[in-house]
């Protein structure tokens, strides 16, 4: 569908159509068509960015990431610990 729009423009906006016009090679109408493409893109609300993963696992446990219970032992078993405490090496 097409449609016709009447716009009335002041001398500085009339000079700037023009100008765009020339320096382009395009019609009056292809200027306005592409500005209000670029004014829509410009102008688009921002998409909202998700992490993947999140929220999608439960644990059952409300208090995982505040209770500190839950780290006891966490990563000893990859240093190669198995439950003994770390040693210091005297230098």
């Amino acid at each position: 569908m097409k449609a016709t729009v009447q716009a009335r423009l002041d001398e500085d906006t009339q000079a700037a159509l023009e100008r765009v016009m020339r320096r382009k090679g395009w019609s009056a109408s292809k200027v306005i068509r592409e500005s209000i493409r670029l004014m829509e893109t410009e102008h688009a609300p921002a998409r909202v960015r998700r992490l993947i993963g999140i929220g999608m696992y439960d644990s059952g446990r409300a208090d995982l990431a505040t209770n500190k219970k839950y780290m006891d032992g966490f990563g000893k078993k990859s240093m190669g610990l198995n439950g003994r405490k770390p040693t210091r090496k005297a230098g």
